[in-house]
């Protein structure tokens, strides 16, 4: 049975932060483009290799849990991630408060 639904990116040009869960890393990043079940994100140069590892991106008025699926090299040196959404749990928000609930600068 062929998949008749196609969910595209919408362009989202927003600046804001990504937490790596099980490290507590923060990056402020650009996100790209959003989909109910991703994004697309620029991270500055140099940014570690994150691929495989659990995030929460906060971006504006969304925030979604996610894990990195993909790092590449951009030719100006800044780093395009794509991740894929996962389900919410607990520990989740409980990082998403102590990371950013507490500190507004970051957003």
């Amino acid at each position: 049975m062929e998949e008749r639904r196609k969910i595209e990116r919408t362009r989202y040009n927003v600046m804001n932060v990504l937490i790596v869960c099980d490290t507590e890393e923060k990056y402020y990043i650009k996100v790209e483009n959003v989909s109910p079940l991703g994004m697309g994100l620029k991270m500055p140069a140099g940014t570690p290799d994150i691929t495989g590892k659990d995030v929460i991106v906060v971006a504006e008025c969304m925030v979604m849990f996610a894990v990195v699926r993909r790092m590449e090299t951009a030719e100006d040196g800044s780093m395009e991630v794509g991740i894929e959404g996962k389900p919410l749990e607990e520990d989740t928000f409980r990082c998403l408060y102590e990371n950013v609930g507490k500190d507004s600068n970051l957003i």
